[in-house]
């Protein structure tokens, strides 16, 4: 079972964790993982755009891959759209198995996949400025190790 949405909107960790696990006895583990937008200094906010559709399809190769390396018994990611502010949420991967260790491997691949990846264009907005931005170096390394 996985859900992949992209929304302006705000979502509900702990909702959506619930939702992993409910009714099944074969979870034995649930992984949350919640971005940010980070307060960096100067930062007023950070503006993400995609492209419906095609992102929604890149990011479910990546499910289908990280469920062919671990089991899984389901897998949930919601990333925002749009203008965003410090502190507010922008992504949550949610992992669940049988196993905490699946869990937890999972989810740090989908988000380094989504980290470089998955094909979402940030703006970040300084002030009057505002620049777009590619992913970092170490984003790239991260997902590396993964091949």
């Amino acid at each position: 079972m996985s859900t992949i949405r992209i929304q302006p909107e705000d979502f509900d960790v702990g909702a959506e964790a619930n939702l992993l696990a409910r009714g099944r006895g074969d979870v034995g583990a649930v992984v949350t993982f919640t971005g940010h937008v980070r307060g960096e200094a100067g930062l007023t906010a950070l503006t993400l755009e995609h492209y419906p559709g095609m992102t929604e399809r890149e990011i479910a190769s990546h499910v289908r891959e990280a469920e062919q390396r671990w089991p899984l018994t389901g897998v949930t990611i919601v990333h925002r759209i749009g203008r965003l502010e410090p502190g507010a949420r922008i992504v949550l991967v949610a992992t669940s198995s049988g196993h905490r260790q699946a869990a937890f491997a999972a989810a740090e691949f989908l988000m380094d996949y989504l980290k470089t990846r998955a094909p979402f264009w940030k703006e970040e907005e300084r002030g009057d400025a505002k620049t777009w931005i590619a992913a970092k170096d170490t984003d790239e390394d991260a997902v590396r190790r993964w091949r």
